[in-house]
C-alpha cells in the first residue's frame, strides 16, 4: 500500500489536515505559556466577535499573566454568557492570586522566614500565594493543605477558600484538582 501511495502522491493532490481554529490555536499557545503569541490570535477571534466569551477570558488570562491586571479585569468583567462560568471564575481566581501577590514579600524572604518559625502561617499563607501566582500549583495546594490542617481557623478559613478558588482556577477535570478535594475532605472529617 505505501508503494501504490508513493507512487501515486506527486500526481494526486492529498487533503490537507484539518487545521484548529484560531481559538483552540491560542488555547494550545496559552498552555504553553506563549500568552503574547496566544494574544495575537485572541485579538483575531475577539475582532470577529466581540462577545465571544471563551476568547474574552482566555484574553483576560493572558492579559493577567503579563501583568496588565486592570486590563484583565475589564476583559473579564466583560464576558455576560453563563456558559463559561467555570472558566471564568478560574480566570477572576487567577486574577485575585496575582494582585495578592504584588502586595506580599517575595518568595525567598517567605522561605526564609518559614526556615526560622516552621509555625508562621502568614508566611506560610503569603508564599502559597507566591506559588499560586507563579503556577506552581502542587506546592501551593500542599501548602495550603498543611496551613489548614494545622489552623483550621487561620483568617477565618483563609486556606481552604483559597484551595477552592485554585479548584476554580484549575477546572474539575485537572488531576491536582481530584486528588486535593478528596486530601482537603479527609482533613475536614
Amino acid at each position: 500500500e505505501s508503494a501504490i501511495r508513493a507512487m501515486l502522491e506527486p500526481h494526486v493532490q492529498m487533503p490537507a489536515a484539518p487545521t484548529a481554529s484560531p481559538l483552540e490555536q491560542a488555547k494550545t499557545l496559552f498552555a504553553e505559556s506563549r500568552f503574547s503569541e496566544a494574544e495575537a490570535l485572541l485579538q483575531a477571534v475577539l475582532g470577529e466577535d466581540n462577545s465571544n466569551a471563551e476568547g474574552l477570558i482566555y484574553n483576560g488570562r493572558c492579559l493577567a499573566e503579563r501583568g496588565d491586571l486592570d486590563a484583565a479585569q475589564q476583559v473579564l468583567d466583560a464576558v455576560k454568557s453563563d456558559e463559561h462560568k467555570a472558566a471564568l471564575a478560574g480566570a477572576k481566581a487567577q486574577l485575585t492570586f496575582l494582585r495578592q501577590a504584588a502586595s506580599l514579600p517575595e518568595a525567598a524572604e517567605l522561605k526564609s522566614r518559614l526556615a526560622q518559625n516552621p509555625q508562621d502561617d502568614e508566611a506560610a499563607y503569603q508564599l502559597c500565594i507566591q506559588q499560586l501566582a507563579r503556577q506552581q500549583y502542587e506546592a501551593a495546594l500542599d501548602g495550603l493543605l498543611k496551613l489548614f490542617q494545622r489552623n483550621r481557623a487561620y483568617d477565618n478559613g483563609l486556606p481552604q477558600k483559597a484551595m477552592l478558588q485554585v479548584f476554580d482556577l484549575l477546572g474539575g477535570d485537572h488531576p491536582l484538582v481530584g486528588v486535593y478535594r478528596r486530601r482537603l475532605s479527609s482533613a475536614m472529617f
